[in-house]
């Protein structure tokens, strides 16, 4: 049964580990990351992006497909199901579906607005039980068309959305989507610091927590952050195995690949790389 993430970041947040966020973007990435949360014990949140989920099917194909893994593999752990940088409409979409998490990503908005169609968004989620994540200062790199520039955001600007009753808060402090530059400037964790005096115990959120050191995690954990999202790590590594079994020439002696076994190895190796990233948040045997 899909939870909230509400609970899971609260006490994350008050225990001083984060949850990692993992997106999905088929079967097999979904089945690897449920099979390893549940072996470490672990809580975990499934990130769905706009583009991911209209590949799936449509979100309520993904839903049935989650709920469908977590009866039949029989999931103990809490997984939230979560659309990550949502439009406004598509947060509404999600929450109609039955995703029991949404991320509303009004940062490219003026502030105003962004307040105005977060607070509407938070009394719509929290009527059926929904946690709602909301940005400020944009996340740098691309995700599903949405660039930033990975400016740091406003500590106040933040306080006056982690004001409207959002569960967690994402804020920019020089983090980027996907690899990171040579000339990458690290985190503002002087940012992060202000942003969690004038927020509280409000669960801070990271994105882009690829290529990000681990002493800067930790340190990033330690500054409030609870929520972590990995994705694009995922990727390369399920990119490489693939491609690995591919040119290795495995393929059952003329007959042709055989899909299931073509995806195992990336599925394996996705395994390995959320392990690692559970391990560095701190979130194993913390269900």
């Amino acid at each position: 049964m899909l939870v909230s993430a509400k609970e899971m970041l609260d006490k994350a947040k008050a225990g001083h580990y984060a949850v990692g966020q993992f997106n999905i973007n088929n079967l097999e990435w979904t089945k690897a990351i449920l099979q390893t949360a549940q072996e470490l014990n672990s809580p975990v949140i499934l990130g769905v992006s706009e583009g991911a989920g209209k590949y799936m099917c449509g979100y309520t194909t993904v839903v049935g497909m989650v709920n469908g893994m977590i009866k039949e593999l029989g999931i103990t752990v809490p997984v939230a199901l979560h659309l990550d940088h949502g439009s406004y409409d598509h947060c509404y979409k999600c929450i109609e579906a039955g995703f029991s998490s949404v991320m509303f990503d009004g940062s490219h908005y003026p502030i105003e607005e962004n307040v105005a169609k977060t607070k509407e968004l938070v009394a719509a989620a929290h009527e059926k039980g929904i946690s709602i994540e909301a940005e400020v200062g944009s996340i740098g790199g691309e995700e599903d068309g949405v660039v930033g520039a990975g400016e740091c955001a406003d500590p106040n600007e933040c306080k006056a959305i982690a004001d409207l009753g959002i569960d967690f808060l994402a804020a920019g402090i020089g983090n980027i989507h996907g690899k990171y530059p040579e000339n990458w400037q690290g985190l503002s964790f002087e940012t992060l610091d202000a942003i969690q005096q004038l927020t509280g115990d409000m669960p801070l959120v990271l994105h882009g927590g690829t290529g990000i050191p681990a002493d800067m995690i930790k340190k990033a954990i330690s500054l409030g952050v609870a929520k972590i999202n990995v994705n694009t790590e995922c990727q390369l590594a399920f990119a490489a195995a693939t491609r690995e079994y591919i040119e290795a020439g495995k393929d059952q002696q003329g007959k042709g690949f055989d899909p299931r076994k073509l995806l195992a190895p990336g599925a394996e190796a996705i395994k390995a790389t959320v392990k690692e990233k559970m391990e560095l948040f701190g979130s194993v045997n913390k269900a």
